[in-house]
């Protein structure tokens, strides 16, 4: 797979695909991931990316010009291109599923008051991490990458993925413990440790379900 983030500022991720997981799948060419300053297809003189609004209101827009150029330069027929927009659909789980089946990812960074509307018109998806406005687009592309690189095959194992919680059953993930079976008085459930593997599925599903009609009842209805 390949993904490329258009941004302004290609330093905020600086360290966060050279750790860990994203970094191992780097390495071993699982995932392609390419950093573009869409500054440097600015037609401005003076590299301008971004102008005041027509009609008036506070900040400054990103302008189509260098978003169309660069977005133009990189397309095939392959690519998915998403905006990143507090007013985009809802990420969630199956939509990370659904796009680690891509070839080609571009994500696109808004950043400054906003963007210009006619730039939606050149975007397939428009996607939002949650509720709330953040400064730009760049930690929700961070937030994509993650979620969608771990899913490509041979980077982590499939077992691993498949019982996380937001999954094709809805369901939050079940309590999970390690050594020592006793810890300042808190003991591990009698059922895990009984060897018993149908009653720890049993124990499993039901402690997942109870869970999330405590954290997360919305999703039951699903």
């Amino acid at each position: 797979m390949k993904i490329d983030i258009l941004t302004l500022f290609p330093n905020m991720f600086d360290g966060v695909f050279q750790e860990s997981i994203l970094k191992r799948a780097l390495d071993e060419k699982k995932v392609e991931i390419n950093l573009i300053n869409f500054r440097d297809y600015t037609e401005d003189p003076h590299h301008k990316v971004d102008d005041t609004p027509f009609g008036g209101g506070a900040g400054m827009l990103l302008m189509c010009q260098p978003i169309f150029d660069c977005v133009e330069a990189i397309k095939t027929e392959d690519s998915v291109v998403i905006l990143l927009t507090p007013d985009g659909v809802p990420y969630q789980q199956k939509t990370a599923f659904e796009l680690s089946h891509k070839k080609h990812i571009i994500l696109i960074c808004g950043h400054y008051e906003g963007f210009d509307e006619r730039i939606r018109s050149i975007c397939d998806r428009e996607i939002s991490i949650g509720d709330y406005v953040l400064t730009g687009g760049e930690v929700p592309a961070m937030v994509l990458v993650d979620s969608i690189t771990r899913l490509l095959p041979g980077v982590i194992k499939e077992e691993s993925y498949l019982e996380d919680s937001f999954n094709e059953n809805y369901l939050l993930d079940y309590p999970n413990y390690t050594k020592p079976r006793v810890f300042r008085g808190m003991e591990v459930p009698e059922v895990l440790v009984s060897g018993d593997h149908e009653k720890i599925e049993a124990w499993r599903r039901e402690e997942s379900i109870k869970k999330t009609q405590e954290r997360r009842p919305d999703l039951l209805s699903k």
